[in-house]
């Protein structure tokens, strides 16, 4: 028999199964030699050589070295996030102010820092810094600032509570003592954030001689601190009482946008800084024993936990002791509100809308400073007193203006139109003071013959002995009365 020859067996070049097998062999080969360029290749029919899959340096390469250096943070921050445990902030509504230090050694501008930060959140002038200092700086921040005076003690209690510590460098002589005395107590207590000031950088006659200076002492702080610390150069005074507008500025708009990490040891105590402080204990008994025992009244916000009136407190430099009582008293330096605007919809109905704010309102940037004496408003602990200047409580009739007297029945027929209190002042607003009836009325302690006293008495027709003419009156009056 004759052998039949059978047809070869032909791959399939196209439909499902196919394509399958070149989707699959395509996969195989691109896990084994990745990149764009050879995929293109082999989609273009062409093969890649072995020399040219063992020359490929660029493949995972970056094209610039910022791009590398970006790529190695991001690493390098992913991998410290994993031992990073989130903690909670045990705040209320409204969270107390943001305790900002200020320090520095001295003659370094400590104050002019505190009152150019005051001057561009406020914009009032404060001439002397007494104690903290708290102002509104945003719609849901507060920030205390506190100048921290040249003494280890200081030092240290400040370390305590600062959240902030804006440390201020003399740039023309350098770092000094007081620096890295306050750098290693911080450390002891938490070490909060940290932001670097240079100062008196206009003392720099050379551009050279500056930039040189800039960059030791960032390499110094850096040392100190830790690599990336926030340095910020301020340069000149403008008429003598605060720093230029841009460099307060920069430094302003940094606060208000830094996230701070609640430190363990203060979240889980309760710790408390005095804004203002009054003595209580009698006078008498003061003046009686200066070493007594004193009875003090003191006002500020509490941080961390509760307060309870039944624990004791510790003093720094005074020891232990106990509380009295604790009471609530209301915000002297409250956050701005929402405003509540009316609003009538098609059905006539009227509703009530929240207007929000990009920006604050100049009422809403309140300075509260007690042991300043800015302000006139402050909060005692049964009462509070609202000091208005004599200029705003002069009162003047209708009468009055047009140069007519006014009596007291025409004040009483007020008091529908003004109020009760309104018209009480004006009555005593209009009867005469009293250093005005003193002097109208004299004391003779001599006879009225004698002649140092006879011509103010002839003037004041005044006569004998006794108070002037009201004794006068009342001896004719008896004199009547006993000749009928």
């Amino acid at each position: 028999m004759e052998e039949v020859k059978q047809k070869t067996h032909r791959t399939a070049t196209a439909g499902k199964k196919a394509e399958k097998k070149r989707d699959k062999k395509i996969k195989a080969h691109e896990e084994q030699f990745p990149g764009t360029r050879n995929r293109k290749r082999r989609q273009a029919g062409d093969e890649v050589t072995e020399a040219e899959r063992s020359r490929n340096p660029k493949a995972f390469g970056f094209s610039t070295t910022q791009a590398t250096l970006n790529a190695q943070r991001r690493t390098v921050d992913l991998q410290n996030k994993r031992f990073h445990v989130p903690i909670a902030q045990k705040v209320g509504e409204e969270p107390p102010p943001v305790i900002v230090a200020v320090v520095g050694p001295p003659q370094v501008g400590k104050s002019t820092m505190v009152r150019s930060l005051v001057k561009h959140y406020t914009g009032q002038n404060i001439r002397d810094i007494k104690g903290p200092i708290t102002v509104v700086t945003g719609k849901q921040r507060r920030l205390t600032l506190v100048e921290c005076p040249n003494d280890l003690g200081s030092m240290v209690d400040v370390a305590k509570v600062a959240d902030l510590v804006l440390l201020l460098i003399d740039a023309h002589y350098g770092f000094e003592m007081e620096t890295f005395e306050f750098l290693n107590i911080a450390q002891v207590h938490g070490f909060p954030k940290v932001m670097g000031v240079l100062t008196h950088l206009d003392l720099f006659k050379k551009l050279g001689k500056l930039k040189k200076a800039k960059k030791l002492l960032k390499q110094r702080f850096w040392t100190e601190i830790y690599e990336g610390a926030k340095l910020f150069p301020v340069s000149g005074v403008e008429f003598d009482k605060w720093y230029a507008r841009q460099d307060v500025f920069n430094i302003a708009r940094f606060i208000s946008t830094m996230k701070f990490r609640p430190l363990v040891w203060r979240s889980r105590h309760t710790y408390f800084v005095a804004d203002r402080i009054e003595d209580l204990t009698h006078p008498q008994a003061v003046q009686d024993d200066a070493k007594c025992d004193r009875r003090v009244a003191l006002y500020g916000f509490v941080r961390g936990t509760n307060l309870k009136a039944t624990c004791k407190v510790h003093i720094p430099g005074c020891g232990d002791f106990p509380l009295h009582s604790v009471k609530m008293l209301p915000d002297p330096c409250p956050l701005p509100q929402k405003e509540t605007v009316e609003v009538k919809g098609e059905d006539g109905e009227v509703s009530k809308t929240k207007v929000k704010r990009r920006s604050l309102r100049t009422k809403d940037k309140v300075l509260y400073a007690p042991m300043g004496d800015v302000g006139n408003i402050s909060f005692d602990q049964d009462a509070t007193y609202i000091d208005i200047p004599d200029k705003h409580l002069t009162y003047t009739s209708a009468q009055r203006a047009n140069g007519e007297e006014g009596s007291d029945e025409e004040a009483e027929a007020e008091v529908g139109e003004e109020g009760e209190g309104e018209a009480m002042v004006r009555r005593l607003q209009r009867g005469a003071g009293m250093d005005q009836q003193l002097g109208e009325r004299t004391i003779s302690l001599f006879d009225a013959e004698n002649p140092l006293f006879e011509a103010a008495q002839k003037r004041r027709g005044v006569g004998g002995l006794g108070l002037s003419s009201d004794d006068d009156d009342d001896e004719e009056e008896e004199e009547e009365e006993e000749e009928e």
